[in-house]
């Protein structure tokens, strides 16, 4: 299907006929976008958002409709799991860009990148600039806050020919091409479950759902200025994408008009 961004009204109950599992993108999707962190030395400030108790009642709703719900980030697994305790029983989390997954209690790695980001990590901390706010804590990927872009942070990544270096706006992510995205890590997952790419819807809104898109069976966006889907949702403040994407489904499940 050629992606057209048509409006999610027009989503219909038989987009959704082979559909087995519902990937939801955080940042800009189930929470707002943006992050609070300040490095200190070796001590690190951040916020953990939470998700709206209405997006808790939609996602408990698609579940007990028969969805699996996988929720892919590029943030790490403790703070995910911080994000979104109260539905952990209800969904699985891909975290840092596809490298692992947690379901059910247990870790599905999908690749291991620690040699290969160990020198840059190591340059990379070196670097001293007025609009780096600070270094997220991460496993299998890095991610360096800053204010704005950074010169000398991309002519360091563009030594190691095998990394990508991906700046989303607020901050920049490093890590193995091709095989560390979020894409990699939903094949990864559809594997496990045995689930295809026609049994899968994905929402993204950022630079680094495209890969996660393009390996959707349903591609949904979150933000049309950035990315393209079969079907996109509005941009404006009243409610988060992810609000007006189980909206819709749960309308067309449920025959409510």
């Amino acid at each position: 299907m050629t992606k057209k961004n048509l409006p999610i009204e027009q989503l219909k109950k038989e987009d959704l006929s082979n559909i087995k599992m519902i990937i939801f993108d955080v940042d800009g999707v189930l929470v707002p976008r943006g992050t609070k962190i300040k490095q200190n030395g070796e001590m690190i400030e951040f916020n953990i958002k939470k998700i709206p108790s209405e997006l808790i009642d939609q996602i408990k709703k698609l579940y007990q409709l028969g969805f699996h719900i996988n929720i892919s980030s590029g943030r790490g697994l403790y703070m995910l799991q911080n994000m979104f305790r109260d539905i952990l029983p209800y969904v699985s989390l891909t975290f840092e860009n596809g490298s692992a997954t947690w379901h059910k209690g247990k870790i599905i790695q999908h690749i291991n990148s620690f040699e290969q980001l160990a020198e840059l990590n190591s340059k990379l901390t070196e670097i001293k600039h007025k609009n780096i706010k600070g270094f997220e804590p991460k496993e299998l990927i890095i991610t360096i806050h800053c204010h704005d872009r950074v010169e000398e942070i991309e002519n360091t990544s563009k030594k190691y020919d095998q990394l990508y270096c991906l700046w989303n706006g607020e901050a920049y992510d490093f890590g193995i091409k091709e095989t560390q995205t979020k894409g990699e890590g939903i094949k990864q997952l559809r594997a496990h479950l045995g689930f295809d790419k026609d049994n899968t819807l994905a929402i993204g809104d950022n630079y680094n759902d495209i890969e996660l898109l393009n390996e959707a069976g349903l591609a949904i966006s979150a933000d049309k200025t950035r990315l393209e889907g079969d079907y996109c949702v509005p941009l404006n403040e009243d409610k988060l994408p992810a609000h007006y994407l189980m909206e819709q489904i749960l309308k067309v499940m449920n025959h409510i008009e």
